[in-house]
């Protein structure tokens, strides 16, 4: 009986043991993750409490005793790492998401932008029919001021100035302005002059003709007159 009463005693013994290096296995891995130093020291103090107790059981039972310890400490580490790789998996599809909305913004700005200048051009290439060289009168001869009317009134408001800038550096709205080595011709030095007859045969004296040319050139190759300004810009011609 009192050998019975040993072993049983031994035996429980061995439980607590299991339990306590269970508990240090844990402990510590939850001090590292956490960084408290407290928790540290407690998991040290059970960690020698433990080993003092382990020296007390026979050598069968203290296999079964560390086999339990080590899958304890594994089912911890286990938890920690699946905690760690969940945490990267987030982080990662935040920073995707991110990179997404950036891309879809970017593109949304280029489609609106497009949508801007397709509209502008649609405007100008309106404006251009309805208002027509012939629907001037004409004159002898015709004033900076006058040349600039006929143009705000056939060009779509959000391109004049564009075009204007345009005609400022060809020809500082000079309808005869011609270019002594080239021979090029007009507001919009068009080179050679002739090829604004495609739009009247007056091209030479009236304005107006010139006018419509210039802007047909600049709507149908670039897109818009202000498309055209920033070609002139980038190459100082267009």
């Amino acid at each position: 009986m009192l050998e019975g009463n040993r072993v049983s005693r031994i035996s429980v013994r061995g439980f607590a043991v299991a339990s306590a290096t269970a508990v240090t296995a844990v402990g510590s891995v939850v001090g590292v993750a956490s960084g408290s130093t407290a928790q540290n020291n407690d998991a040290q103090a059970t960690a020698a409490d433990a080993t003092t107790l382990l020296a007390d059981i026979p050598a069968g039972q203290q296999a079964q005793v560390q086999t339990a310890s080590l899958t304890q400490q594994a089912d911890a580490q286990a938890i920690q790492a699946d905690a760690s790789a969940k945490k990267d998996a987030e982080e990662a599809a935040r920073k995707a998401a991110a990179e997404t909305a950036v891309a879809k913004k970017v593109a949304a700005e280029k489609a609106a932008q497009a949508a801007k200048e397709r509209a502008a051009a649609e405007e100008a290439a309106s404006r251009s029919k309805s208002v027509s060289a012939s629907s001037f009168p004409v004159q002898s001869s015709y004033s900076v001021g006058q040349i600039q009317a006929m143009a705000r009134q056939m060009v779509a408001s959000g391109q004049f100035q564009c075009f204007s800038n345009i005609v400022d550096h060809e020809s500082s709205w000079n309808y005869r302005a011609v270019n002594a080595s080239s021979g090029a011709y007009g507001l919009f030095q068009a080179l050679p002059g002739s090829k604004m007859s495609s739009v009247g045969a007056d091209w030479q004296t009236n304005p107006a003709t010139q006018i419509k040319w210039g802007l047909n050139y600049m709507n149908s190759r670039y897109g818009s007159p202000c498309e055209a300004w920033s070609f002139w810009q980038a190459n100082h011609w267009y």
